[in-house]
C-alpha cells in the first residue's frame, strides 16, 4: 500500500530520501529528514549521517545557527571551541552558534542524527571556515 501525503510527511525514513555529500565535510552520506523542503519543519532541520573512516567535518561554524549531533553508531574525535573530545555511541555533541567545530571518524564508520536550529538548508553561504 501506497503511503498517503499526510504520512510522508510525517514518518521520513533515511533509505526514503535521496542522500547528498554536505560541503566541508569528505566521505559523508546526508539524509535530510526533516526540513522546511521535507515536510514544511519552520525551525529546525534534522539530518541523518553516515560518514566514512577517517573522512569527516573540516574546522567550521555556523553564525546564527545552533547544532546538536548524537552519536548512534561509532566513534570519532571531534574538535570544539579549540578542545578535543573522543566521541562515541550515546554521547551528544552541541556546538554554539560562532563556535568552531570539527569532526574525524576513528571506527569503521560513525552514524549521526543531526540538528540545527535554525535550518541549515545546506547553504554554505552560512558556514565560516578558518582561514
Amino acid at each position: 500500500m501506497e503511503q498517503s501525503m499526510l504520512e510522508k510527511k510525517y514518518v521520513v525514513r533515511p533509505e526514503d530520501v535521496t542522500p547528498y555529500s554536505p560541503a566541508n565535510h569528505s566521505g559523508t552520506k546526508n539524509y535530510r529528514l526533516v526540513a522546511p523542503g521535507v515536510n514544511g519543519a519552520q525551525f529546525m532541520e534534522i539530518i541523518y549521517g553516515d560518514i566514512e573512516r577517517h573522512e569527516g567535518a573540516v574546522a567550521h561554524a555556523h553564525p546564527g545557527m545552533e547544532q546538536a549531533t548524537y552519536v548512534i553508531e561509532g566513534e570519532a574525535t571531534a574538535e570544539v571551541d579549540g578542545t578535543v573530545y573522543h566521541v562515541r555511541t550515546g554521547d551528544l555533541l552541541f556546538f554554539p552558534a560562532e563556535v568552531f567545530h570539527d569532526l574525524k571518524v576513528i571506527t569503521e564508520r560513525i552514524k549521526l542524527l543531526v540538528i540545527y536550529a535554525p535550518p541549515y538548508g545546506e547553504a554554505p553561504e552560512k558556514v565560516v571556515r578558518r582561514s
